[in-house]
């Protein structure tokens, strides 16, 4: 699919923000003049997930100015898996795709990755040089390292937040994760479901303004813990069905 073959593509975009008031304007700016540049029919939806900062009101001044901006407010902050679900919710596109409102990613690498819908149901990317701490990057590498080897499937990058699906995806699965667990439970349950996955790499650049959250000894705990009550849950499932 060439760039004129993108012309017409239908696509959700959307963005889960916590404290974001310095990184969403430049972000949805930036996003719908991509898509612009595509042709695209689009929307672009920014999570306001509780922020304390000015997040919600730089989000509500840009959707006042264009319609195919719209905002999800949040009243408390809910967690990220949340943030997630509001979005898949309000997305109304053939395609849904997301990424954080910290500005770590490239918007302009999103067109590549609509080349590859004709032959998959996901794109899920790894991140390519992750500008981290040391903390972060052994965290994530052990969190993808187990939760490949519990549900037998081989990813890269689990959590990395550059995620392109087919919506009609979200008719067929029932999400419940409310925190970081999100991403192992979108995945596994497409692929279960027979879902065809693939992988990229996308550029990882330092944070520029804000502050990240998710590396608290509390978030990582949580999902820890997350996970096991997943894990058991899915083997359950699989043993009722081999009953059945």
């Amino acid at each position: 699919m060439n760039s004129k073959e993108q012309k017409g593509i239908s696509v959700s975009v959307f963005f889960p923000c916590f404290n974001e008031q310095d990184n969403v304007g430049p972000l949805v700016n930036k996003t719908i003049r991509i898509l612009e540049s595509i042709e695209a029919d689009f929307e672009v939806i920014v999570v306001n997930d509780g922020s304390r900062d000015s997040t919600g009101g730089v989000a509500e001044k840009i959707a006042h100015s264009d319609s195919r901006v719209k905002v999800v407010n949040h009243k408390t902050n809910l967690g990220y898996g949340a943030a997630l679900r509001s979005g898949f919710n309000a997305a109304t596109k053939e395609l849904v795709f997301f990424t954080d409102g910290d500005g770590q990613f490239d918007i302009a690498e999103l067109p590549p990755l609509i080349n590859l819908m004709k032959e998959y149901d996901v794109v899920t990317c790894y991140r390519i040089n992750r500008q981290d701490n040391f903390l972060r990057r052994l965290n994530g590498f052990l969190w993808t390292s187990l939760v490949c080897f519990l549900f037998r499937i081989k990813i890269r990058d689990i959590d990395c937040a550059f995620k392109l699906f087919k919506r009609s995806i979200f008719d067929n699965i029932v999400l419940e994760s409310t925190g970081a667990l999100i991403d192992t439970e979108i995945l596994v349950r497409a692929f279960r479901k027979g879902y065809k996955i693939t992988q990229t790499g996308v550029h990882h650049y330092t944070r520029t303004a804000g502050s990240q959250t998710g590396a608290k000894l509390r978030v990582i705990f949580r999902a820890f813990k997350e996970l096991f009550k997943f894990y058991w849950k899915i083997s359950k499932e699989k043993i009722d069905r081999a009953k059945s």
